[in-house]
């Protein structure tokens, strides 16, 4: 979820995690504090695994060749961020926010499972294991935040605000449950049978700038990879350098780091999800902060172009906190932001009962009362027992 510097901050557009300071008070969305002096750093281990077929390549395996194709797919999956305009660190408007992406070659270069090694060093493992690959799990992204001002891990910076993110690492399974291919080999017949090396990256990039999942579809952050032989999106060009991201992908990317000069995308629609019964409602107190439950928690708002029926952003409804009285509260308020002006559009609401469940966003609907080792509230169950109704407008 997204807060804003504002008197009473609600859910933002878009999906992602939050961190509740040490002192307590409103939740924090986790972002990277991007400056020129401190560009994000990112590595990549060439150690790759044994099984030659792990990673399929058009170049011949165990080659540099092989290394340079990888490391292009690697540099392609982040290009599809920093291609977007309207954000700080877009390359075109804004270069130097991104340092050059290294090389390095021990194994396990990773944050492990008990993040004992947490090194203040973003990098991306294909020749690491880990308990966290259950069945199913073909990648993931590990993120460490700070949860106040002057927390460092590792190498890290200082850190300047409580949700900032200070280590990023994705690991992908190396084992003979996946094999993945780059673009050129996934054209191939043996790349049928392959994951797409870019989609998934991108993907779990997307948890790198701290983005949660998706429920949107056609989104890069919706939590089910592309079938074998199929890649999300489109490929980048010159003319869409952004091209496997949805309007959703945008808009959330957008929210957490907004160009201060983008005249486009920086409409709004804001509001509340009640019940026709307020009855309907558990109202149980959080402990911590004296708030009930008023309003809807964790249904889907989707906002469409009217014009043309395209999604263009979504978030998950149901709470503000208050920045006056540090207080939050389940009131089921939403707000959708960095929305394109100049466009008509319809507002839905549903509840999170299909392909994608409260399960799949269970991060963003969890750390809104911090840590359970120290929880400052204590959130309700997404509702999902409640069918959408639209109110008649007002002559």
């Amino acid at each position: 979820m997204i807060f804003a510097a504002v008197h009473t901050p609600d859910a933002f557009s878009y999906t992602t995690n939050s961190t509740v300071p040490l002192a307590g008070g409103c939740p924090q969305p986790n972002r990277w504090n991007l400056t020129l002096a401190s560009p994000l750093n990112r590595r990549w281990s060439t150690s790759l695994p044994l099984t030659s077929t792990t990673i399929l390549t058009v170049a011949a395996q165990g080659t540099p060749a092989q290394l340079n194709e990888i490391e292009q797919s690697i540099s392609d999956s982040f290009e599809a961020w920093t291609g977007m305009p309207g954000t700080t660190f877009n390359t075109a408007a804004h270069p130097g926010f991104i340092a050059p992406l290294a090389r390095i070659t021990a194994a396990n270069s990773c944050t492990n499972d008990q993040q004992s090694n947490a090194d203040g060093l973003n990098t991306i493992c294909f020749n690491q294991s880990s308990a966290a690959f259950t069945t199913g799990v073909l990648a993931f992204t590990r993120v460490i935040t700070a949860n106040a001002p002057g927390v460092s891990i590792g190498s890290s910076a200082p850190a300047a605000f409580a949700g900032q993110i200070l280590d990023a690492d994705t690991l992908f399974r190396n084992d003979s449950q996946a094999t993945y291919a780059t673009p050129a080999a996934l054209a191939t017949p043996q790349g049928q049978g392959a994951y797409d090396l870019e989609s998934l990256l991108a993907h779990e990039l997307g948890h790198w700038f701290g983005l949660d999942h998706s429920a949107v579809w056609r989104a890069l952050m919706f939590p089910y990879a592309p079938p074998p032989g199929q890649f999300l999106g489109d490929r980048l060009t010159a003319q869409a350098p952004d091209g496997p991201l949805s309007d959703d992908d945008r808009a959330g990317i957008g929210s957490l780091y907004p160009d201060p000069a983008d005249p486009v995308n920086i409409g709004a629609i804001s509001g509340q999800i009640l019940p026709a019964n307020p009855f309907a409602l558990a109202n149980i107190p959080a402990p911590a902060t004296g708030s009930f439950v008023t309003g809807i928690f964790g249904a889907h708002v989707v906002a469409v172009d009217a014009d043309t029926g395209s999604v263009i952003a979504a978030t998950l409804g149901g709470w503000s906190c208050n920045t006056a009285s540090q207080q939050l509260q389940f009131d089921g308020s939403y707000e959708i932001s960095r929305l394109p002006l100049n466009h008509n559009y319809k507002i839905y609401v549903e509840p999170l009962e299909g392909l994608v469940t409260p399960a799949n966003l269970s991060d963003p609907l969890t750390s809104l009362c911090g840590p359970p080792s120290a929880p400052s509230c204590a959130a309700p169950a997404a509702n999902t027992n409640f069918n959408p109704r639209t109110r008649p407008a007002s002559p």
